[in-house]
């Protein structure tokens, strides 16, 4: 668990604080994303987790521990870190990218060297065809799955992802976040993710906490966030289209029920909602057909509507 009570961050010759007296708990296993305009605090917020950055005034703990009692580099080996641009060394190896906080550790060649196979297969690279690949030789969503790899190479309990996806194209991004998404929960992780792509907020978040100038506007699950909006700023920055953003959480499997007709377009079970519906729509379909699960299962424009109801 990650606390923030009372934190505070002002920046040299700044006009107002940069974090301003925000209270925070992310329980563990818990992805929490903190979005909001630039220069809203959200990446001084992440920064200070792993003492990049010093608060002025409040106290952050982990796990009931004061990060201000932590020596910072030891600090840093127990939180794994994913950059914008993933930041690989790019004279090194994949292999030797991801054993970068192992070997820091001093762990054996022989435990290393089954460490990276095993994050290469958990982020979805053969590491027979991977490990000894150079950063320029891999693409953009792949150098992505690499950083992650690497963060998690120590298996740490908490990991920090600034903006991790930003530099990989639109049409990689949606999977790659869900497929992240997944492992991360699977290996319940505290995750403290920094965005500016609400749909991506939505997506992998447990909660989303939005940030305007140094403080915590609104703190919620997604769902919620998006159907009740706690003033006019969060209505603004989340849009009018809110109601079709709620889907964005959703993979059609999350709505599908058992039972499925012979005829109707077909949709893969871990597809967005939002791409069921536009086929749907496409197609003049009042239903689709859901791939990949055990049971013949389909999911329909009704269920569809009933997820956009209004939140409890």
């Amino acid at each position: 668990m990650i606390r923030f009570t009372g934190v505070s961050k002002r920046f040299a010759d700044a006009a107002r604080p940069a974090v301003d007296a925000i209270h925070l708990t992310i329980p563990e296993g818990e992805t929490c994303a903190l979005i909001g305009p630039s220069g809203c605090g959200k990446s001084t917020t992440l920064r200070m987790v792993n003492r990049l950055v010093e608060p002025d005034a409040g106290t952050i703990h982990l796990a009931g521990e004061a990060l201000s009692g932590i020596e910072p580099i030891r600090l840093r080996r127990r939180i794994g870190y994913v950059l914008q641009g993933v930041g690989l060394f790019p004279h090194w190896t994949v292999a030797r990218n991801i054993a970068t906080v192992p070997e820091l550790l001093g762990w054996s060649k022989t435990r290393t060297a089954a460490r990276i196979d095993a994050m290469l297969d958990l982020v979805g690279l053969d590491p027979d065809e991977f490990r000894g690949r150079r950063p320029d030789a891999l693409s953009g969503g792949q150098r992505q799955r690499v950083g992650v790899a690497r963060a998690l190479a120590a298996d740490p309990p908490v990991l920090l992802m600034d903006e991790p996806f930003g530099a990989v194209d639109p049409v990689a991004r949606g999977r790659l976040q869900t497929e992240i998404g997944a492992i991360l929960k699977r290996l319940n992780k505290t995750v403290i993710l920094v965005t500016h792509d609400l749909d991506e907020a939505v997506r992998m978040g447990d909660r989303i906490v939005l940030m305007r100038d140094g403080r915590i506007v609104q703190a919620d699950t997604p769902d919620r966030l998006l159907a009740r909006p706690a003033d006019g700023f969060v209505a603004d920055f989340v849009g009018p289209d809110r109601a079709l953003r709620r889907l964005a959480g959703l993979d059609v499997g999350d709505l599908a029920r058992l039972g499925s007709s012979e005829d109707g377009p077909v949709i893969a079970y871990d597809a967005p909602v939002r791409d069921a519906l536009s086929l749907m729509l496409e197609t003049g379909a009042d239903h689709v057909r859901v791939a990949g699960l055990d049971e013949p299962s389909s999911l329909s424009l009704a269920a569809i509507r009933a997820a956009l109801a209004p939140a409890g």
